[in-house]
């Protein structure tokens, strides 16, 4: 079971390392050729996209959608694990 809740771990901290990327990515100018950055983008697009949608807020410039999905991301992680100890016990 602990192997399990390592892994789940490892997979959520990656992915929030690569949200993380994304933002300092968007604060310097980029070759959007590179395949590393597109890569990044192309793993991070399809969460951040939809809270972009919902959360505009006007033409402010502010993105706060890798907030949000931090923050879901975090609550979805807690769940899996809560859930999976509740499986096992």
């Amino acid at each position: 079971m602990g192997l399990i809740i390592n892994i789940i771990n490892y997979l959520f901290r990656i992915y929030n390392y690569f949200i993380l990327a994304r933002i300092l990515l968007s604060w310097i100018p980029v070759d959007d050729s590179n395949p590393i950055i597109r890569f990044i983008y192309r793993i991070t697009e399809p969460l951040l996209a939809p809270f972009r949608i919902i959360i505009s807020l006007g033409g402010t410039g502010i993105d706060l959608s890798p907030i949000i999905v931090f923050f879901l991301l975090n609550i979805l992680r807690t769940s899996l694990i809560k859930l999976i100890i509740n499986l096992y016990y």
